[in-house]
């Protein structure tokens, strides 16, 4: 078990809230107005707050208070600890018998795989609250509060338990009309065509041009941060997309996109569910890893 700090570093959340909304409003005034006290009282908590920690948060000026580089960094770290305090109160209003389960999620994972099952998934354990957040790439779980992530790439993540779900094939895809303006036949027809790509993968295209044999000098295009746009933009015929099938399946079954060439690809990262390991064995977190490792396994 993790000891608290001496109790001289933890200070009341009276003393807190009253330094971050001051620090926040730069006057004590509107800060006393917020937390619905006198402005000798924000004063006071503030000096006790200063006197508490040894370190001078404000400097005091005729009409303002001004942070001091301290007092700058301190209101920053200071915000987000009330930030994760409120949630996690939130949280438990929400649900006072526990079972809250945060999950970070890959956006168009997200939206297009997940979001459309979680009703299976809520309707089997009626006790379990789930909350979303986006993360694009690996964090501290030690640093964040957060119960597991969906996470693409190598079976890596410091410090945390990875459970694979499933693999992915991604398509070359684009309009129809796109394809046929530009008589898109073979995988090399790809190289005079612009390409559509994603900040997170930036080698996809000169790996399945490597794959499909496809000699080539350098590959260049619009950048996406999410799946969800590139298809858009594909859609919209603004070029070819690098898109993984499974997400993509109601576009190719209306014709809104189609194989711009039949070449699919098999990643050679996975798909898996993160945690942290002393996290592993959590009720609510045990029941979805058990309720997506099914679902996945419908995808084979």
């Amino acid at each position: 078990m993790t000891m608290l700090p001496a109790r001289r570093f933890l200070p009341s959340i009276s003393l807190l809230a009253a330094f971050e909304a001051t620090a926040r409003a730069g006057s004590v005034t509107v800060a006393a107005r917020e937390l619905n006290l006198t402005q000798s009282a924000v004063s006071r908590q503030i000096r006790s707050l200063e006197q508490q920690l040894g370190v001078e948060l404000f400097i005091r000026e005729r009409q303002t208070m001004r942070l001091t580089l301290a007092g700058d960094s301190y209101a920053r770290e200071v915000r987000e600890a009330l930030r994760r305090i409120s949630s996690a109160s939130l949280n438990l209003r929400a649900n006072p018998h526990g079972g809250t389960l945060t999950l970070a999620i890959l956006p168009t994972f997200g939206t297009r795989w997940l979001a459309p099952r979680l009703p299976k998934f809520l309707g089997a354990n009626p006790g379990v609250t789930i909350n979303l957040v986006t993360r694009l790439s690996p964090f501290d779980f030690r640093l964040d509060s957060i119960d597991a992530a969906i996470h693409f790439g190598p079976a890596h993540w410091p410090g945390a338990e990875l459970t694979l779900l499933m693999s992915e094939r991604t398509l070359p895809a684009c309009s129809a009309a796109f394809r046929e303006n530009h008589r898109l036949e073979t995988a090399a027809d790809l190289l005079d065509v612009p390409l559509l790509h994603i900040t997170t993968r930036p080698d996809a295209w000169e790996t399945w041009f490597g794959v499909n044999g496809v000699p080539f000098q350098s590959v260049h295009g619009m950048l996406f941060d999410q799946f969800a746009t590139a298809a858009q933009a594909a859609r919209a015929g603004l070029g070819v997309a690098l898109l993984p099938t499974f997400l993509i399946q109601e576009e190719l079954g209306r014709g809104d996109l189609v194989a711009a060439v039949e070449r699919e690809m098999e990643s050679t990262e996975r798909y898996y569910l993160a945690c942290p390991i002393e996290r592993a064995d959590y009720p609510p977190l045990a029941a979805f890893r058990s309720w997506i490792l099914a679902e996945a396994a419908s995808e084979v």
